[in-house]
């Protein structure tokens, strides 16, 4: 490096911006006006005897930490969300706000989501949610897979924790937040957490969780839904999932699995398939049972769908006529004729019929974790029985696409996680989204940066002095239908309930 390039580079340096966390002092870097400080760690590495286990606090440490790179995703196996990864060292936080930003600015936690089996906080680049709207972002990762949601039963070592892990993560995330917010110029009694998909999931059982209580004061529900496994169910497959990597001895078996490489019950992790568990210490209480009876904190409430979401589900299936059949007779039993009449192929066109009726059963039916359609109205009025709830419907239906290896033609609609580029543009899902925006969909995502930087700031979407479409509450019989070029308008419940088919599915 030339003279010139060392002085520049040093000068840069003593310009980043230093914030003093609760354990230590961190460097991040100024980017187009955004302060971002990257892989600070908000609990200690869950390694040795803490596999299995709740996050301990993170370790203090002198001088002053470079915090201007992600830490590493949790470990993972390879998907359209990122390569695989092998690290359980990855418990760090991400924190992005308006450069130089001082005083109580409202506060951002946002989950990513990925089925509980990947993705990561380094697809969430916060910068533009928080220049747009002066709040602070925060993400944070998670532990995955059997790291994060393995239920041990105590006769085994496994602390009747159920397996929520994961969940413990985020509480642990949500209370670093809470202590260093000022810190970074935001304010601890502001905090919304967001999510979307196994995030969304994550926070409807944060508002039913006894450990979340008081760490946020409102909450975002994209995509989610509030799905649990009773603890009798999950400890059993727990238990045959460690008799898989040879751990057969119940009295021994965590000991056993903290014994094994991580790589090695990643690779024994393919087919499993583990979600939040209810039952133990972090969720005593089913969390659509909470939301049933109200007991869940009452917050203000943005919940949320897209109108295609299974046009991201229904890839998996093959794209036949045969395969249509088997997946609605093998789903549906009895009612298969029923939803034959109502879903025909010949109401659909172009050489993906058959996956596009599959996708739209999908959506509608909510047969993927009641994610979609009619289950996704059914909870938000329940949680509109308790707080102030406002519902949005994705409806971008030229939504440019998620994953490479897209068949030729495929027509997404508005899927499963299509929204997130909208809000968070570095989200990729491996193919790059926002360079093929047309400009109504760059202003769609402008005002969707605005509706939730608007909540985030006052808990409604509603601001003053933007001319938007005013966003209704839920109990006023209609949501908001977000779509592109300054065209998003309020619909009707009952137009919703007829796109999707929910007098059907609701009496199903």
């Amino acid at each position: 490096m030339s003279a010139v390039g060392a002085a520049q580079a040093e000068a840069a340096a003593d310009q980043a911006p230093i914030v003093r966390t609760d354990h230590g002092a961190v460097r991040g870097a100024t980017v187009g006006g955004v302060d971002e400080f990257l892989g600070v760690p908000f609990a200690a590495p869950p390694l040795g005897d803490r596999r299995f286990a709740a996050p301990a606090p993170a370790p203090r440490w002198d001088g002053v930490r470079q915090a201007t790179s992600y830490g590493p995703a949790c470990a993972q196996l390879a998907s359209g969300n990122g390569p695989r990864s092998d690290a359980e060292d990855c418990l760090y936080a991400n924190v992005f706000r308006p450069a130089g930003a001082h005083g109580r600015l409202p506060v951002l936690f946002f989950i990513y989501g990925g089925g509980f089996q990947n993705g990561g906080a380094q697809q969430y680049d916060g910068a533009k949610l928080a220049a747009d709207n002066h709040v602070v972002v925060v993400t944070a990762n998670y532990r995955l897979n059997v790291f994060g949601l393995l239920a041990l039963a105590r006769s085994g070592g496994g602390g009747g924790l159920g397996g929520d892990y994961s969940l413990l993560d985020q509480q642990a995330a949500l209370r670093w937040t809470r202590a260093n917010a000022a810190a970074f110029g935001g304010d601890p009694r502001a905090v919304t957490v967001g999510g979307e998909s196994a995030g969304g999931v994550s926070v409807c059982a944060h508002l039913a969780a006894p450990g979340s209580a008081g760490l946020f004061r409102a909450a975002i529900m994209q995509s989610g839904s509030c799905v649990s496994t009773p603890r009798a169910e999950a400890e059993p497959a727990g238990a045959a999932f460690a008799r898989t990597v040879g751990c057969t001895d119940p009295a021994a078996m965590v000991a056993c699995l903290r014994a094994k490489p991580a790589a090695e019950l990643l690779d024994a992790s393919a087919d499993t398939d583990l979600g939040l568990v209810n039952g133990g210490d972090p969720l005593p209480t089913a969390p659509a049972d909470a939301v049933a009876s109200g007991r869940v904190q009452r917050v203000p409430m943005i919940f949320g769908v897209n109108h295609d979401e299974g046009r991201t589900f229904a890839l998996d299936w093959d794209d036949t006529p045969a395969s249509y059949r088997d997946f609605v007779t093998g789903s549906f039993g009895a009612r298969a004729p029923e939803v034959f009449r109502r879903y025909p192929l010949s109401a659909y066109s172009g050489p993906y019929a058959p996956t596009y009726a599959i996708a739209a059963i999908l959506t509608d039916s909510g047969l993927i974790a009641d994610i979609g359609g009619c289950p996704t109205l059914r909870l938000a009025r329940r949680f509109s029985a308790v707080t102030r709830v406002r519902m949005y419907q994705f409806d971008d239906r030229k939504f440019p696409g998620l994953t490479p290896g897209t068949p030729p033609g495929y027509v997404w609609g508005a899927p499963h996680a299509g929204e997130l580029a909208y809000l968070f543009p570095s989200f990729d899902n491996g193919t790059p989204i926002t360079p093929y925006f047309t400009a109504a969909q760059r202003r769609l995502a402008d005002d969707m940066s605005h509706y939730w930087g608007s909540f985030v700031r006052r808990t409604t979407p509603n601001a003053p002095g933007r001319r938007l479409a005013r966003w209704p509450a839920l109990a006023s019989g209609a949501m908001l239908s977000l779509r592109p070029g300054g065209r998003s308008t309020p619909i009707s419940l009952a137009e919703y309930r007829a796109q999707h088919q929910c007098d059907f599915w609701d009496a199903n």
